[in-house]
């Protein structure tokens, strides 16, 4: 069971870094909803492509409102692609958080440690990315369906395909075009994601992973090129956004890589105190003014049964007198073992609530604590020491 713990109280999400990047996100999009319990947010990219729209319109001799019905179009695409993949969540068994709506798709993130870890598999991850192409194909093939039964008057093969002039047509090639393009094998389309994954687990490595990302930039720049020579703004658009997001996930694929391969036991604290359950909180109280730590694991004999912070016994002290550090502790907490993964270890605690202090266990015994004031130290430590090892 996860808690996270802050003298002896409960911590608000707000204060971990998932929600910083929570927060990083939400100042590039802004709130549509909630739907089902999951948040639905939408890109702020969607904005300039209303703009581009109604310019589009205006060059072709169509209305503003012709524009701006494209543009709904667009994202008309974009919601049927999502609801098929939240469906098709909710059908594998992920909890979701929110969704975050893009140009060429969208990114969800989930409410739980399991279904995180659950979606990272490659397994997960290609069931999800055939979900939004089929749906976005699927949904072209039926409007053009529709469209020579009711239409047939309209010739969907006439270019440009996507003109505000022609909505018909725009809608059933806008579907199409975005279940194409998400086929690709760029980072971050969906057919990107399943090859990253695939390449990075056939070739390993971090240039090996890179290699996988940049073919995401090159497919990126070949679509750009491909617009301009048809021409068609709308690839150049589509292009750019998967540049754009190839290069994020660079970024982020740099950092994961380096980080992923942090275990446990590079960065827990080795030398610790701790304190026994029948303590007084006058001697825990003393016995802590002799160390730096804020947190100590609470034993009862050879057994982890609790852990309490410095602040928590000197409240305990001030409101209620001496007692025994038993009376005080949170039974509440989640272990890690040495060679569990840094990163995967935060994940699972911090999609909960949490932790103020981690216990890392080799079987039974206590070998290592996790707090935040020594991972921030260690982790600096461990950053400048990879800095001056021979670039392999």
């Amino acid at each position: 069971m996860t808690r996270i713990f802050k003298h002896g109280k409960p911590l608000a999400r707000n204060g971990t870094p998932a929600a910083h990047t929570m927060v990083n996100m939400r100042g590039w999009s802004f709130p549509i909803g909630r739907f089902l319990g999951v948040d639905v947010r939408i890109h702020t990219f969607f904005l300039l492509l209303l703009g581009l729209s109604i310019s589009y319109a205006s060059m072709t001799g169509a209305t503003g409102v012709r524009g701006f019905a494209l543009w709904l179009l667009l994202l008309l695409a974009v919601f049927v692609r999502e609801i098929a993949r939240a469906l098709g969540a909710a059908w594998f068994g992920l909890e979701l958080r929110s969704v975050l709506l893009l140009p060429i798709g969208g990114l969800m993130s989930y409410a739980t440690p399991e279904a995180t870890e659950l979606a990272a598999t490659p397994a997960m991850q290609k069931r999800m990315a055939v979900i939004g192409p089929i749906v976005n194909i699927g949904f072209g093939l039926l409007l053009a369906a529709i469209a020579m039964t009711f239409s047939p008057e309209v010739n969907l093969y006439e270019r440009p395909w996507l003109s505000p002039l022609h909505l018909l047509r725009a809608s059933v090639w806008m579907n199409l075009l975005l279940g194409g393009v998400n086929l690709l094998p760029a980072a971050p389309l969906d057919g990107g994601r399943v090859f990253r994954g695939e390449f990075a687990k056939t070739k390993g490595g971090m240039k090996n992973s890179r290699a996988a990302t940049g073919l995401g930039q090159v497919i990126a720049i070949g679509l750009m090129v491909a617009g301009f020579l048809i021409p068609n703004i709308w690839l150049i658009m589509m292009g750019g956004f998967v540049l754009i997001g190839a290069h994020m996930e660079d970024q982020g694929l740099l950092l994961q890589t380096d980080v992923d391969a942090v275990r446990m036991r590079d960065v827990m604290l080795t030398q610790f105190s701790m304190l026994s359950a029948s303590d007084t909180l006058e001697d825990a109280l003393q016995r802590s003014v002799h160390t730096l730590q804020d947190v100590f694991p609470v034993v009862r004999g050879a057994n982890l049964v609790g852990a309490v912070s410095r602040q928590s016994i000197v409240d305990a002290l001030h409101t209620d007198g001496n007692g025994y550090v038993q009376g005080v502790m949170t039974r509440s907490f989640q272990t890690a073992q040495p060679d569990d993964s840094l990163v995967k270890t935060l994940r699972r605690i911090m999609a909960g609530q949490g932790a103020q202090m981690v216990p890392v266990l080799e079987g039974d015994r206590i070998v290592g604590i996790i707090t935040p004031q020594n991972l921030a130290h260690s982790m600096g430590l461990l950053n400048q020491r990879r800095k001056m090892r021979p670039q392999e």
